[in-house]
């Protein structure tokens, strides 16, 4: 059971009002989180940027804060947006402008190289040409000689037969003319001249011959 303070109850005396007391008119009801009577805040419950008494404070400083941020705009982040994109522009031409030089060093590289391979295989198609007429040159000159000595060595070995022919023809008339000077001295015992002999040999060597 809840039991009320006996100050609680004692009514003022009479000539003293209730700030004499120290007790404040009960005039409604206090709030039960600030402690200020509900019938004094804010005009009643309104929401203070409702309030058509503040419009033109709200107002002012809405005018205050958009100068203040379009000054911040205009001071400072348009000037550094438009250094950053200024730098961004300037480094892509300088990379574009890089990758040009490039590109034109490499066109030119490239063509050099072709220039040069052209160069080179024709060298090559020529030191080969050369090579190859100096080579049936040189098979030329040998074969020239080859046939040049053969023809030397047919010739002396042609030679050498007619020498050995003409001995042995030699010889063989010498034998036949012995053998004929013996026959007919065998026949009919009488000597034949030599130059019979040899006339009779010619004649027949050379019936056999023709």
């Amino acid at each position: 059971m809840f039991v009320t303070p006996a100050y609680a109850e004692e009514a003022p005396a009479e000539g003293q009002t209730q700030t004499e007391t120290g007790v404040a008119p009960q005039t409604g009801e206090l709030h039960t989180e600030t402690g200020v009577p509900s019938e004094a805040g804010h005009g009643g419950g309104v929401f203070p940027p409702f309030d058509q008494t503040t419009y033109p404070s709200q107002l002012l400083w809405l005018v205050i804060t958009f100068g203040l941020f379009y000054m911040l705009m205009q001071k400072v982040i348009v000037p550094r947006v438009g250094g950053i994109l200024e730098n961004r522009h300037d480094r892509i031409a300088q990379d574009l402008d890089e990758a040009a030089r490039l590109k034109s060093e490499a066109d030119a590289a490239i063509e050099t190289y072709e220039r040069e391979l052209s160069a080179a295989k024709a060298k090559a198609g020529q030191i080969a040409s050369e090579a190859r007429d100096a080579a049936k040159a040189k098979a030329d000159a040998e074969r020239t000689a080859i046939e040049a000595e053969l023809a030397g060595k047919v010739a002396a070995a042609e030679a050498r037969i007619a020498d050995i022919k003409a001995k042995a023809f030699a010889e063989v008339d010498a034998i036949a003319g012995d053998t004929v000077t013996a026959i007919v001295d065998k026949l009919i015992g009488a000597k034949v001249a030599k130059t019979e002999v040899k006339s009779a040999v010619a004649s027949l060597t050379g019936k056999q011959e023709g």
